[in-house]
C-alpha cells in the first residue's frame, strides 16, 4: 500500500488515475513483477504484487518516482507526494491470497465510495470479470472459477489486511467534498489551494467544516496538515 502524505489526495482527476495505471504497466515491463490486483483510491493505492526480477523496494521506487515526477510537473509543485515507505504484508498461502484479492476489490465499497464492487472504475476487478489488461488473472483462476470468484468477492465479510491508520467513514463523499472545496475556494486542485494567502486559506477551511467536511477529510483534499486544520 502507498498512501498520500498527510493522507492527502494523490488523484485529482481521471487523467491522474489513467497515468498511474500507465506507470504500473510500464514498470511491470521493466521490473518483471506479477500484478494480481490493484485498487486506486483517492488518497492511497493497494497492489497485490509478486516480485520477480527486482525487489519490492526497487519496484515501488520506480512506480512512485515516475508518478510523482509527472504529478509535480502537472500541478506545478515540488516535494514528496507519498507518505513514508510503502506498507507491505506477505501472502503465503492460497486462502490468504483470495482474501487479499477480495479485500482490495471491496475497498471502495467499504470506504463508502460506491455500493457495488464493479462500480469502481479504477480497480482490477473488471479485469477478472472481462478481459485482463494489466492484472495477471490466471493465477487466481487456477484456484477458483470466474463465477465462484464473483460470488466470493461480493460476499459480505469482515476482512482486514493493510489499513490506513485512524481511517474514519466520512459524512460527505470525497467527490462531494471536492466540489464544495472548488466552489468555495475557486481552486481546482491541491497545489492551487496550498498557494493561497493564509488569511483566505483559513477562512475557506472554516467554511468547509461548516459544510460538513471532517477535519481529516479537509486535510486529505487540501494537503494542509491535520494539526493546522484542527487548529483553524
Amino acid at each position: 500500500m502507498l498512501c498520500g502524505i498527510n493522507q492527502q489526495q494523490i488523484f485529482e482527476d481521471t487523467e491522474d488515475y489513467d497515468k498511474f495505471l500507465q506507470v504500473l504497466k510500464d514498470c511491470k515491463n521493466i521490473c518483471g513483477y506479477k500484478l494480481f490486483a490493484y485498487c486506486l483510491m483517492g488518497n492511497h493505492i493497494h497492489l497485490l504484487i509478486k516480485p520477480e526480477k527486482e525487489s519490492l523496494e526497487q519496484i515501488f521506487k520506480r512506480i512512485a518516482g515516475r508518478y510523482v515526477y509527472w504529478y509535480n510537473v502537472k500541478y506545478q509543485r515540488i516535494g514528496h507526494l507519498f507518505q513514508d515507505r510503502f506498507k507491505s504484508d506477505p501472502v503465503e498461502d492460497d486462502s490468504y491470497f483470495l482474501m487479499v484479492l477480495r479485500y482490495i476489490h471491496q475497498n471502495p465499497v467499504k470506504a463508502g465510495i460506491c455500493e457495488k464492487v464493479i462500480e469502481h472504475k479504477y480497480s482490477s476487478y473488471m479485469e477478472y470479470t472481462s478481459n485482463s489488461q494489466i492484472a495477471d488473472t490466471d493465477f487466481a483462476f487456477k484456484m477458483i472459477s470466474k463465477n465462484e470468484l464473483e460470488r466470493y468477492t461480493n460476499e459480505k465479510n469482515s476482512d482486514k489486511c493493510l489499513e490506513i491508520e485512524n481511517y474514519q467513514k466520512i459524512r460527505v463523499t470525497d467527490e462531494q467534498a471536492k466540489r464544495i472545496i472548488e466552489n468555495i475556494s475557486g481552486c481546482n486542485n491541491i497545489a492551487e489551494f496550498q498557494k493561497l494567502d493564509i488569511k483566505y486559506r483559513d477562512k475557506f477551511i472554516t467554511n468547509f467544516k461548516e459544510k460538513g467536511l471532517s477535519i481529516r477529510q479537509i486535510s486529505r483534499l487540501t494537503g494542509i496538515s491535520f494539526a493546522i486544520v484542527r487548529k483553524i
